[in-house]
């Protein structure tokens, strides 16, 4: 068990996701329709095996900010069913190869597919749910569309490979790590977002403005996973702690903790992250190291400054019930940390 790391903060503690959900039920009604219809095969371990992770309690954030999004700018048509079902897909499909790349044994509080299934299927059945979700994106008939989401998907992949590349590196820097999560988090909520503008057929300032509200908001949704990962709040929650810290990730919380300690401190992180010898009191020292340098608190000042940059992106548009619901959605990403 590890130490309870508090955080200090002026956040709206009260902050929920519920009035977005609530705004966007009907249309995340047929989004599910759509999922469980496009996730089908004669093939059964397709199905069997998506249906696993597809059905195991995800918030589904990201093909809500494309609902919302196309909402916000008055879209009354349909299309973006399959462009939020499209980004349900290509989020899926990643945290199947991410749990592949990863060697991750758990997902969601869950046995992840390729401990049921190997490594094999779970890169295959990911690779379907992209195909599915790229012939969605042609079928709405939006270039545009396609253009962002399979960018998206590509830089999504270049974040993986950055990651690979600075695997138990406890020499990252602050910028390259937040240049992956930048890549491999915040650009799916970008395009999600943008795209809902698009299909809208909004003008350029409006599709901009929710691209930056959606990559900022991935930042700062990240930086909190980062910091909860070694809170007390995570236990609280009945999550595990400590997983970042067993599977040897640096994430901002060990970057900052590394930079700012001294000799002795730096070979502690050296021997469990990258040499990956830990032994069962490790977590609690590198909780303790993390204290001692402010590196939680400064992980969620961080996530704080992105959320606010997230929230003065979507100042363009007249005030409303969906401008409301994604300002408080950013509200509640932040305020996970307490």
């Amino acid at each position: 068990m590890g130490v309870v790391i508090p955080f200090e903060g002026n956040e709206d503690r009260s902050a929920s996701l519920e009035p977005l959900i609530g705004l966007v039920e009907a249309d995340m009604g047929k989004v599910n329709e759509a999922i469980l219809a496009r996730a089908h095969s004669h093939v059964e371990l397709i199905p069997e095996l998506a249906g696993h992770l597809i059905n195991s309690g995800g918030k589904r954030i990201r093909p809500m900010l494309t609902v919302a999004a196309a909402r916000l700018c008055g879209y009354r048509g349909e299309l973006h069913v399959k462009l939020a079902t499209s980004v349900e897909f290509m989020h899926t499909a990643t945290l199947l190869h991410d749990d592949v790349v990863d060697e991750s044994d758990l997902r969601r509080g869950k046995a992840a597919a390729r401990k049921i299934w190997g490594n094999q299927a779970s890169v295959l059945v990911g690779d379907y749910l992209l195909g599915q979700a790229f012939k969605m994106m042609v079928e709405t008939g939006s270039l545009e569309s396609l253009r962002i989401l399979s960018n998206a998907a590509a830089v999504i992949a270049e974040g993986e490979v950055l990651q690979l590349a600075a695997a138990h590196d406890t020499k990252t820097t602050e910028d390259a790590y937040l240049q992956v999560i930048g890549a491999k988090t915040a650009a799916l909520f970008a395009a999600a977002s943008e795209v809902g503008a698009v299909i809208a057929g909004r003008p350029r300032e409006e599709q901009a403005a929710l691209e930056s509200y959606g990559r900022n908001l991935g930042i700062a949704f990240q930086l909190v996973d980062d910091a909860l990962d070694y809170s007390g709040k995570q236990a609280l929650m009945g999550k595990s702690v400590g997983d970042d810290f067993r599977e040897g990730k640096i994430t901002l919380p060990v970057v900052l903790s590394y930079r700012r300690g001294a000799a002795e401190e730096r070979n502690f992180w050296k021997r469990t992250l990258e040499d990956g010898d830990q032994t069962p009191d490790d977590l609690i020292y590198a909780q303790k190291l993390m204290d001692r340098h402010d590196a939680i608190s400064d992980t969620v000042e961080r996530a704080r400054h992105y959320g606010d940059i997230a929230r003065d992106a979507l100042a363009i548009f007249p005030d409303g019930p969906y401008k409301h619901a994604l300002l408080e959605a950013v509200d509640f990403c932040v305020a996970r940390a307490y």
